[in-house]
C-alpha cells in the first residue's frame, strides 16, 4: 500500500480540508536528527511544530531537551502547562508579558529571554519596574552568526543581532552583570545561511556551487569567531548553554567545542524547502488534504482553497507542493488560489470529484496556522487527533 492509499484509508471518515502528521515519518526524522547531533542535546524549535501535545511527544523522545519558543507569551503559556527550559529566541517588546514573567517565580526559573543590546535591558527594566516582588530574569545573548566578506560588501545570513565580535559580546555581558535582577545564562548564534539554505537546489548547478562555497567559508569563520565570543563571555558570566545551528546544519554545528546544544524544528515535519540538502534526507511527515471540486479539462482538476504561501521572500518556492498523487503542478496563470486551485498533469486524468490531493507546505509550523487540528496517522490508521496552537485558541504573532 503506497502513502496515498494509507492516508486516504486512515482519513476516510474526515472531510477535507484537514492536516495530518505521519507518526512513523516523524519518528524517523527525529531519530535522524539525534544521530546527526552526535550526543549533544537538541532544543526543539516550537515555531516549527505549533502543537502543544506534539511538542510533548517529541520532548519525551531521547535526545531532545528544552524548547526554543518564538514569543514570550507563548513561553509563559508553555511554562504554565509544565514545559521547562524554555528559550525565547526572539527579542520581546511585550510589557505585559515581561511583567508577568518577573512576577511568576516558577516561570522565571524556566524561561530565558534573548537580548542583543543595552536598549533591550533598558526596556525590560522599565517594563518590570512596578513588579514587586520581582523574580530574577534569565537572559541569553544573541550573536550575529552571518557570513560577511569583501569588507562588508557581501553578507549571507539573517539580519538579527548587532553583536558580532568577542569584544562586543563581552561588553554586553558586562552590562548585564552590572544590573541587579538579571542573570546571563546563555548565548545563541544562529547560522541561517547554513542551517536554512539548501545546498542542492534542483536545476541550478552554478548557484549550488556558490552556496556550498559560501557555507564552507562561513562554517570555518564560525568555528573561530563563535569560540572566541564564548570564551570572552565566559570570562564575565557562567553560561548554562551555548546554542547554535538548525535542522540544516546539525552535524556541522555540533563539531564546535563551544556549542553545548543545537536547535531543530523543521526537521520533524520535513517541509518542501528542506528537500534540497545533500547532508540529510528526511521523510515528509506533515501534509494537508484538499478535495477535488472541478474537472475543467481532462488533464486538469480544481481543488478547494490551497492558497497557503509560506513567509519569506515571495516566489514559487513559497507555495505548497502538490505531493500526492505525484505529477500535478500549478496552473501558471492562477497558482495557489484563495478559494480554488487548478492543478494540471497526467495524474489529474484519474482524479474524480471528491478525491483528495495531498500537499506539503513549504515551511513547517506555518501549516498549523491554517488548521485547528493535526490528525495523527500510523500505518493506515487514524490514531489520534490533537489541537494546534490555533485549535487551543492561541495565536502568538
Amino acid at each position: 500500500m503506497d502513502d496515498r492509499q494509507r492516508y486516504d484509508r486512515a482519513t476516510a471518515a474526515l472531510e477535507p480540508p484537514f492536516a495530518v502528521v505521519d507518526l512513523a515519518a516523524l519518528h524517523t526524522n527525529a531519530a535522524d536528527l539525534v544521530r546527526r547531533a552526535a550526543g549533544k542535546p537538541i532544543r526543539v524549535a516550537s515555531k516549527s511544530v505549533r502543537s502543544r501535545p506534539l511538542l510533548e511527544r517529541i520532548l519525551a523522545m531521547d535526545g531532545f531537551r528544552g524548547v526554543m519558543a518564538y514569543t514570550l507569551p507563548e513561553a509563559l503559556w508553555l511554562a504554565s502547562h509544565g514545559f521547562t527550559d524554555i528559550l525565547v529566541a526572539y527579542p520581546t517588546a511585550d510589557r505585559h508579558a515581561l511583567a508577568a514573567l518577573a512576577g511568576d517565580p516558577r516561570a522565571a526559573r524556566e524561561i530565558t529571554v534573548i537580548v542583543d543590546s543595552p536598549a533591550h535591558l533598558d526596556f525590560i527594566e522599565d517594563a518590570v519596574s512596578a513588579t514587586h516582588p520581582r523574580s530574577e530574569i534569565r537572559l541569553c545573548l544573541d550573536i550575529d552568526a552571518s557570513y560577511v566578506a569583501f569588507g562588508g560588501r557581501f553578507r549571507a545570513g539573517a539580519l538579527r543581532s548587532p553583536v558580532r565580535e568577542p569584544e562586543q559580546a563581552a561588553d554586553l555581558a558586562a552590562a548585564v552583570a552590572k544590573r541587579p535582577g538579571f542573570r546571563l545564562s546563555g548565548l545563541m548564534a544562529y547560522e541561517a545561511q547554513i542551517a536554512g539554505v539548501g545546498d542542492d537546489p534542483p536545476g541550478r548547478p552554478l548557484y549550488a556551487r556558490a552556496v556550498r562555497f559560501m557555507q564552507a567559508r562561513s562554517a570555518r569563520d564560525l568555528v573561530i569567531r563563535r569560540g572566541r565570543i564564548v570564551n570572552a563571555v565566559r570570562r564575565v558570566a557562567d553560561l548554562d548553554f551555548v546554542n547554535g545551528g538548525g535542522t540544516g546544519s546539525v552535524e556541522r554545528t555540533v563539531r564546535e567545542k563551544a556549542i553545548t546544544e543545537v536547535a531543530a524544528g523543521s526537521g520533524f515535519f520535513h517541509p518542501r524547502l528542506f528537500d534540497f540538502y545533500r547532508r540529510f534526507t528526511g521523510r515528509p511527515a506533515a501534509l494537508f488534504a484538499l478535495p477535488v471540486v472541478r474537472r475543467p479539462a481532462p488533464d486538469t482538476v480544481t481543488v478547494l482553497g490551497g492558497g497557503y504561501p509560506a513567509s519569506g521572500s515571495a516566489g514559487p518556492s513559497r507555495l505548497p507542493q502538490p505531493y500526492l498523487p505525484a505529477g500535478l503542478r500549478y496552473s501558471p496563470d492562477e497558482g495557489a488560489g484563495e478559494v480554488q486551485t487548478p492543478l494540471i498533469g497526467r495524474a489529474a486524468e484519474d482524479l474524480r470529484i471528491g478525491d483528495r490531493v495531498w500537499f506539503r507546505h513549504a515551511k513547517a509550523g506555518e501549516l498549523c496556522e491554517r488548521f485547528d487540528t493535526l490528525h495523527l496517522v500510523e500505518d493506515d490508521q487514524l490514531v489520534a487527533s490533537i489541537p494546534t496552537y490555533r485549535g487551543e485558541g492561541r495565536t502568538f504573532l
